[in-house]
């Protein structure tokens, strides 16, 4: 299944593959690779090892992929769906960015471009969460257009309803 990159005014996400997957998890970049110099980091191959879990186990996932965030056509962080939607239509995201893009407003705008994959892919919901010692985080899910639905003592939970 060909799934196409998302652009946004200034990003383009693009979606993952097994062999670009596996070389996230090996951090070894390939031919046509273009890595900012703190990408892969441990949050993506954390990620890309979970896609490639899914892969073996359930298939491919269709839009409910994880995405290189590339800028410039360079690849500074990730973005994507913990796997397909639950039983209630529910998809779970994460994202993250290496530290010499962050505060520039990417993440918000990468996540907005992801909540519409998942809306018009006929999700019920998508929601994340952030630690709670990560208020940058809370900043780009709310700016998304995310509510914060619960907190516990670790994490601040964050969903969206269609």
């Amino acid at each position: 299944m060909k799934i196409e990159s998302v652009a946004t005014a200034r990003l383009v996400l693009h979606p993952l593959n097994r062999d670009e997957a596996e070389r996230i998890v090996a951090r070894e970049s390939g031919d046509g690779d273009r890595w900012e110099a703190e990408y892969p980091g441990d949050g993506d191959v954390r990620a890309a090892t979970g896609f490639l879990r899914g892969l073996t186990e359930r298939g491919d996932p269709g839009v409910f992929r994880n995405y290189e965030i590339r800028l410039d056509g360079v690849a500074v962080g990730g973005i994507g769906f913990h796997g397909p939607p639950d039983e209630l239509g529910v998809a779970t995201i994460g994202y993250g960015l290496v530290p010499g893009v962050r505060g520039n407003g990417y993440a918000s705008e990468a996540l907005r471009a992801i909540l519409e994959v998942a809306r018009t892919a006929g999700v019920t919901g998508v929601k994340g969460d952030a630690d709670l010692d990560n208020p940058a985080s809370h900043r780009v899910m709310e700016a998304a257009g995310m509510a914060c639905v619960a907190e516990d003592e670790q994490l601040r939970h964050f969903y969206r309803g269609f």
